[in-house]
């Protein structure tokens, strides 16, 4: 072994080629002149597994280890035993001091995260390490070279920036609360990361062009940046590209294009850009292209490229996290103005209203009242009706009006002192009639206060209204308690019920405006969701406060807090002194509105008389429910003159008598408490005995939504409010029709099915028949072959004509047999054709032959014409049935008269006809006479069962063809077959 494979064992590649290299070139001279001092070093370095480089002598010349040789790229292998000053010239004025700096000390150096620029891709490229520089000795201890341990950081710096970048940029857009924003943060962080991004460009797709919405790094509008681009293939920038195929495309040849780009910090220009697909806003599409310029000293490795997708990703979420912050706000400015508006539009349509109901309402009272010209009983019940509906009509256009003064700060109140359990009482009576009706006890304790109150007086009496008529609303039994108590410097105002109670987490909407509790039982499902939302503005305008504790199925309570004295109070509201005033008039609505609620159904009244039809004989019975006894009663009344009518208030009392007896309609409000329309509506028609019955919905929800809603769920028929008399009676009275026209449908229906069950039995019948007649024919028919055979001569000449004639009906009833087994066959379609080639010639030919003698019988001249050969694919047997169906029909109806077969050719058919000049089909019989049990003639004696034509026709379909019958000239009926021939 040589001295230099000693010196210079092992260490891999890089041993190798330190071995094979020729020393004495090189400024270290031959192996065998190395010092010891060396070749220890050389041998340290080569058998570590850490990245080593070896700097030796005045001139570091450099040697490394197979693991530092990586970080040279393609430097290697030229720079082993070259002078550091030649192999790293790019980094060697950071590399000298810090080597000098080590010589002159003997102080080891250690250096993190350095920034160096190597050459080692074919381009400076930026490049990170954490070096150990270790000086060592020489044998007389003088400074020999240095050891550099070395550790390439360049991934986790740059992975370390980049994140920074992305950091930044979610902060920064954080605060942006628009897609604008998001851009202009985007702009300012990017300007800050030219190392990674030189320059960026983002380019929004919009009807049909893509328009630069943000960029950094390059002039605006210049020729890399033009402010808007067509999406074509000779674009500057292939965005359309990019949005077509989804993926990033990588552009190499940025200086053919635009020139020279600038790099960021670095004086050589851009050459590559990235452009990769994102969306902006809330799409879920492409709908936008990140042009990113890339870094002229960094490769593009996976590293750079998830960078940039995440770059790509963070500035999409910000303006998809910006956008919807942008509708979201838009939405809120929208519900705001359109809350505005509806309050300006319930104040102006509630003032419109008043004037019209003022004179309604006026005279209507007027006419009521009259005793110099009382009103008629039936008139006084019409506008009785017309009034209570008015007044509270009144009543909601004036909680309208209200909400609406409140909502918008102009409620005119005047708040005075006032004997607030006095006044209270007052309000409360109003209502001891309708809990009376209701059957349930009101209970009034209210103490005595030591000072006045000041409220509103019109304000309090709408809080106690509202309050008293919710807690009848939903009582049933028990009773109403109402307490007043003054309480720590307040007066608390208590209305407690035994009723159904609210859920739990219904509570925290029960003021809510136009908040109604879903599935709630109450007397009525009417209402506008406004008086509780009403009831809290105007307890809050008194600075007090309500509150509500609630069961299901025990009750609710009902608490309003108002503090005392008025310092709470605006003092230019505040009046000295008590203005009574009398509050019947702004009772009655409430209290008429409660009465309303009660089951009347035993006092109906009769509604005014309308146009009656003609009463159907008997009179149908018609059910109408609602919970409205005004609505109830002229429903009623308009139907009674023509039609037995039953009303109840909700569906559940309408199920239950629907079951013990069936209605004939059903005309049903949507709206009810306990089981509306359209509950009612999926019970019934999930009810076998019910399901047919005619359902005709009312409501006062208009629009084709609404009735697409009704008729989607089962309904007959939809009858917006408000609709005339004459409407309803029409659709009523249709339906009906409609319904027994459906009622004698199916009967017919059930006729039929029942009449095919017995054809089907029938045929049945007849194919057990002819199976189990033809054993004893057959027997019967050997047993005379058998005799025949054995009688003595002289006595067969004795019997032969009668054994001929036996012969024949043996025969005959052979036939008939066959017959019947084919109509039983052909039924079922279990008829099959045994199909061969067949001279339809010959075929004829041959059974006119074996039909002559029953002819000549009848006296039937018999004549053939009949073409030479006409081949095809044929049934024989079915065919030859066929020719003894027609030309026996024609003996049976033409006795005496000729008989002509034809047979020819028309084009890719053969015609057959067979001529008779007897009775003829009369014409009325001629469309039947291919049905079955269908006879030309019904007289007894001319016999037959009226099977073999039809059985006929079915034998020609099943060959594809067809049978037709004619009038013969002179009289008689022509039967024409054609048939398909071989090759058609």
């Amino acid at each position: 072994m040589s001295d230099t494979d000693t010196v210079l064992a092992g260490g891999g590649e890089l041993g190798a080629l330190l071995r094979s290299l020729d020393w004495s070139r090189t400024p270290l001279g031959p192996v065998e002149d190395w010092p010891p001092s060396l070749r220890t070093s050389v041998s340290t370095m080569l058998g570590s597994p850490y990245p080593i480089a070896l700097y030796w002598g005045p001139e570091y010349v450099l040697m490394y280890n197979d693991a530092f040789r990586p970080i040279l790229g393609s430097k290697h292998p030229g720079s082993v035993g070259v002078p550091a000053r030649q192999a790293l010239a790019e980094v060697w004025n950071v590399l000298e001091p810090m080597l000098e700096g080590v010589r002159t000390t003997w102080i080891p150096s250690y250096v993190q995260d350095l920034c160096v620029f190597l050459e080692r891709r074919g381009f400076a490229e930026e490049c990170f390490f954490t070096w150990s520089y270790i000086p060592t000795r020489d044998e007389e201890s003088r400074f020999a070279g240095v050891f550099t341990i070395a550790s390439e950081t360049t991934r986790q710096v740059l992975s370390d920036r980049r994140f920074k970048t992305i950091r930044e940029l979610s902060i920064r857009t954080a605060l942006d609360k628009n897609v604008e924003g998001v851009l202009r943060s985007m702009e300012q962080v990017l300007a800050q990361a030219g190392a990674d991004v030189p320059f960026a460009l983002l380019y929004g797709v919009e009807t049909g062009e893509a328009r630069l919405v943000a960029g950094t790094g390059l002039e605006r509008g210049g020729t890399a940046a033009p402010p808007q681009l067509a999406l074509a293939e000779d674009s500057p920038w292939p965005v359309a590209e990019v949005l077509r195929s989804g993926r990033e495309v990588l552009v190499e040849d940025l200086g053919s294009r635009f020139g020279v780009l600038p790099g960021g910090p670095w004086p050589e220009p851009a050459t590559r850009a990235l452009l990769l697909p994102m969306s902006l806003g809330s799409s879920t599409e492409a709908n936008a292209v990140l042009v990113a310029g890339l870094s002229p000293r960094l490769p593009l490795d996976e590293g750079y490229r998830d960078f940039l997708r995440l770059l790509a990703r963070q500035v999409a979420a910000d303006t998809a996290r910006a956008r919807a912050y942008e509708e979201e706000r838009r939405r809120a400015e929208q519900l705001a103005e359109l809350d505005r508006a509806k309050t300006a539009f319930f104040s102006n349509v509630s003032h419109e209203f008043r004037t019209p109901l003022t004179l309604m309402l006026g005279p209507l009272e007027d006419a009521l009242t009259d005793t110099e010209e009382p009103l008629a009983s039936h008139q006084r019940e019409r506008l009785s009706l017309v009034y209570r509906n008015g007044m509270r009509l009144s009543k909601l256009v004036n909680s309208l009006l209200d909400f609406s003064r409140l909502e918008a700060g102009r409620a005119k109140v005047a708040f005075q002192p006032t004997d607030l359990p006095a006044f209270t009482a007052e309000l409360v009576s109003h209502f001891e009639s309708a809990a009376r009706r209701a059957g349930l006890l009101l209970t009034v304790d209210l103490q005595a206060n030591s000072e006045p109150v000041w409220v509103d007086r019109e304000a309090w009496e709408k809080v106690v209204f509202n309050l008293l008529s919710n807690a009848l609303k939903y009582t049933f039994e028990g009773g109403i308690t109402v307490t007043l108590r003054a309480q720590g410097g307040e007066a608390v105002l208590r209305v407690r019920d035994t009723g159904t109670g609210i859920p739990e987490q219904a509570l925290p909407h029960v003021f809510e405006r136009f908040h109604r509790v879903e599935g709630a039982r109450a007397r009525s499902h009417e209402g506008s969701g406004i008086g509780l939302a009403l009831v809290q503005e105007l307890v809050k305008l008194h600075g007090g406060s309500i509150h509500v504790r609630s069961v299901v199925g025990e009750g609710s309570t009902f608490s309003v807090h108002l503090p005392l004295g008025t310092a709470h109070l605006p003092s230019g509201r505040v009046l000295a002194r008590e203005e009574a005033r009398a509050t019947q008039t702004r009772a009655e609505p409430y209290v008429a509105e409660t009465l309303g609620w009660m089951d009347s159904e035993a006092g109906l009244r009769r509604g005014p008389p309308a146009p009656s039809p003609a009463p159907t004989s008997p009179r149908a019975r018609v059910l109408v429910v609602d919970d409205n006894a005004d609505m109830r009663a002229y429903v009623t009344g308009l139907l009674r003159p023509a039609f037995e009518v039953e009303a109840v208030g909700d569906g559940v009392r309408a199920l239950e008598l629907m079951r013990a007896h069936p209605p004939d309609l059903i005309l049903s409000d949507v709206m009810m408490p306990r089981l509306g329309g359209f509950g009612l509506l999926r019970e019934i028609r999930a009810t076998e005995s019910l399901k047919t019955v005619p359902f005709i919905l009312l409501s006062a929800r208009a629009g084709e939504e609404a009735s697409v809603e009704g008729l989607e769920a089962g309904a007959d028929d939809y009858l917006v409010k408000p609709f005339s008399a004459r409407e309803l009676l029409a659709r009523v009275q249709s339906h009906l029709e409609l319904a027994r026209m459906r009622r004698e449908a199916a009967a017919h229906e059930a006729r039929e099915v029942s009449l095919r069950e017995a054809v089907h039995a029938r045929d049945d019948f007849l194919s057990v028949a002819s199976h189990e007649l033809k054993t004893p024919l057959a027997a019967l028919r050997l047993q005379l072959e058998t005799l025949e055979r054995t009688l003595p001569g002289e006595v067969r000449a004795l019997v032969s004509e009668r054994l001929s004639a036996a012969r024949r009906q043996i025969q005959r009833l052979a036939g008939l047999i066959e017959t019947m087994l084919d109509v039983s066959l052909l039924a079922a379609g279990r008829l099959r054709l045994k199909l061969e080639p067949v001279d339809l010639a010959v075929l004829v030919t041959d059974g006119v032959a074996q039909m002559r003698e029953e002819l000549a019988r009848q006296q039937c001249a018999l004549t053939l014409e009949s073409e030479a050969s006409l081949r095809g694919e044929f049934d024989a047997t079915r065919l030859g049935q066929l020719l003894r169906n027609l030309l026996s029909n024609a003996a049976r109806y033409g006795a005496g008269k000729p008989v002509e077969v034809r047979l020819r050719r028309e084009g890719r058919h053969a015609r057959l006809e067979v001529v008779d000049h007897g009775m003829g089909v009369k014409p009325e019989h001629q469309a039947r006479i291919f049905h079955r049990f269908e006879r030309a003639v019904s007289a007894r004696h001319f016999g037959g069962l009226g099977l073999g034509l039809w059985v006929s026709r079915q034998v020609v379909e099943a060959h594809g063809g067809s049978i037709s019958l004619t009038d013969t000239p002179g009289g008689g009926a022509t039967f024409t077959v054609e048939l398909p021939l071989q090759g058609s």
